[in-house]
């Protein structure tokens, strides 16, 4: 913790770095943490959490009611960050609305320290997830929905999954790829892209293969998603049951209250929209 005091009294600065340090010593991801942020912060009670290591080896963090019976589930995509505080309690948010929310943590073969939420080197960051391949975490969401179908508490026939920026890219992948997901929630995840050595395919290129509705949530104010891109997947999606919501004045990252480019309003109807989407389609 700095020294806040000065012989002519602390400054606004010394509080903002008080605070990103608390955040950070939180378990946020450190990279872009904002300064001011007052994220929110989700109690357990009544809740079950932890984690879980799954078949492979695979670890996840889980959050789940405590009430007895089989409820339905969610796969939390994160961000380039792994999974940090913040995906933690997004998680502990689905909890509270009566699912069971796990969390893989797709990058831990190359980051089996779980270094990632303390790195502030984009390049260190961008090094440690290209090292998760395409089907590598396409492989990993499978063992997520197995191990899922195989728990006493979750109801195997109501499976959904949503994903945040690089999450938002695999959610459409694998809404494309796995029948047992019922629903689909895109956070501003990429829609298109290089498909490099692996020869891999982007969203944009599976949409007549999405085996369930996504809803896509998008922000105008993105520089890393063109909205030419956005309006480009709106036109394909046209006539199927999954649809794109763009938020004129959010940026990317609006639903992450830890970063500066958090849009509260934003963040606030997209949430309430998606576990509308959610109930809609039986998840």
């Amino acid at each position: 913790m700095p020294n806040l005091t000065r012989p002519d009294g602390t400054e606004d600065e010394d509080l903002a770095l008080s605070r990103r340090a608390v955040l950070v010593a939180a378990g946020y991801a450190a990279f872009d943490v904002a300064a001011q942020a007052e994220p929110i912060t989700t109690p357990a009670d009544g809740l079950i959490t932890g984690w879980e290591t799954l078949y492979g080896g695979l670890p996840a963090f889980v959050a789940r009611p405590t009430a007895k019976g089989r409820h339905p589930a969610v796969i939390v995509v994160n961000e380039i960050f792994g999974v940090h505080e913040w995906i933690k309690d997004v998680c502990r948010r689905f909890a509270k609305a009566g699912y069971v929310a796990i969390a893989p943590e797709y990058f831990f073969r190359g980051d089996p320290d779980k270094t990632l939420p303390r790195l502030t080197d984009f390049t260190a960051i961008r090094a440690i997830v290209a090292k998760a391949g395409h089907e590598q975490v396409m492989g990993d969401t499978k063992t997520t929905l197995d191990w899922l179908g195989a728990q006493g508490f979750v109801d195997k026939k109501r499976l959904a999954i949503t994903g945040f920026c690089w999450g938002g890219a695999v959610t459409w992948m694998a809404a494309a790829r796995f029948a047992e997901l019922k629903a689909g929630g895109a956070w501003y995840g990429r829609l298109k892209g290089d498909p490099g050595a692996e020869n891999r395919r982007w969203p944009m290129d599976v949409v007549d293969d999405l085996k369930a509705p996504v809803l896509g949530l998008y922000g105008a104010l993105d520089k890393g998603i063109p909205v030419a891109d956005v309006e480009a997947m709106q036109a394909r999606l046209k006539g199927s049951k999954s649809s794109i919501i763009l938020y004129p004045d959010a940026d990317h990252g609006f639903l992450a209250d830890y970063r500066p480019s958090y849009n509260a309003a934003a963040g606030k109807d997209a949430w309430a929209k998606l576990l509308a989407h959610f109930k809609a389609n039986g998840v």
